[in-house]
């Protein structure tokens, strides 16, 4: 346990950020989810759309330091991908 008021501190602002960062994750994959969800439903607009906003929000993430750079990155090339093979169907 913590011995002294900094480390107090330090264990509330860790307590804060840990909240805040699980909502930033559950955001990115709620948008994950919908951009799979229009894939699934085969309709092309739908999707890029979801794409877009996807991408938006990953890379949010990935500015914030939910997410590492390189994985925001390689999520959103997969989706990409994803997306072009529907649009190629």
């Amino acid at each position: 346990m913590a011995n002294n008021a900094g480390a107090r501190k330090a264990i509330r602002k860790i307590e804060a950020r840990t909240e805040v960062n699980k909502a930033r994750r559950t955001r990115v994959r709620t948008y994950l989810r919908k951009f799979q969800e229009a894939l699934t439903g085969g309709d092309v607009e739908a999707a890029k759309s979801a794409f877009i906003t996807a991408q938006s929000e990953l890379m949010r993430a990935v500015s914030k330091g939910v997410v590492h750079k390189n994985t925001g990155s390689r999520k959103v090339s997969r989706l990409a991908a994803q997306l072009k093979k529907l649009s190629a169907a």
